[in-house]
């Protein structure tokens, strides 16, 4: 898993500039599923802020145990195998924030999470940011960033992908991109469109909102 500078939003909480961002591209009053929620902090914000009925499923039991804490509805599961136990339409949106790349079946998750859930809202670290182009290039090792912050001995990062990659998946599969947003290395959004080569080049985590046909 990777982590961003969390900053203080206007609740004054503790918040991930990214989370934020997903935060943004949801609608009040929404039914949300939360895959991976961690300690709950995007669900609390949007209960707070948009009253969205959320829900989490998060692996870790210390997460869970946080965000029970919090007064959150939060269940310990596994994104690859829990999520076939939900009906289809179950929710407005489905959140999968910085955690696809530690899926065992991305392709699979993806497509679950469009089955229960009207729009899925993914994020995720680039592989092909220029700082990781540029470790690997000159440094031959394998890279570490903001968006990729643990060593590949302790990573549970399986199966990163690049920008280019990931469209590639959605227009293989059928999703459709409502939006797209490139985040720098500091978690701030970047000034340009996620298109093409620069968005692939510069952008070190990417947010997408996506629906089926």
């Amino acid at each position: 898993m990777t982590n961003s500078a969390p900053i203080k939003d206007v609740a004054h909480k503790d918040i991930r500039r990214d989370l934020l961002m997903i935060a943004e591209m949801v609608a009040p009053q929404s039914r949300l599923l939360d895959v991976g929620c961690g300690d709950g902090s995007l669900l609390e914000y949007l209960a707070h802020e948009k009253q969205v009925d959320g829900r989490g499923i998060e692996i870790r039991q210390s997460g869970v145990n946080a965000c029970v804490a919090r007064g959150l509805s939060v269940i310990q599961g596994d994104a690859d195998t829990d999520l076939p136990d939900y009906p289809d339409a179950a929710f407005d949106y489905v959140v999968l924030s910085l955690t696809l790349q530690a899926t065992r079946n991305p392709r699979k998750v993806l497509h679950e999470m469009l089955r229960i859930g009207r729009r899925a809202i993914v994020s995720f670290p680039n592989f092909a940011y220029w700082r990781v182009r540029l470790q690997l290039m000159f440094g031959g090792r394998m890279p570490m960033t903001a968006a990729l912050d643990d060593p590949w001995y302790e990573t549970q990062n399986i199966h990163l992908c690049t920008i280019q990659d990931f469209d590639e998946l959605c227009a293989r599969d059928g999703f459709i991109v409502e939006q797209r947003i490139a985040v720098d290395g500091h978690g701030n959004r970047n000034g340009w469109k996620l298109q093409g080569a620069a968005a692939n080049w510069f952008g070190a985590q990417a947010v997408y909102v996506l629906h089926r046909r």
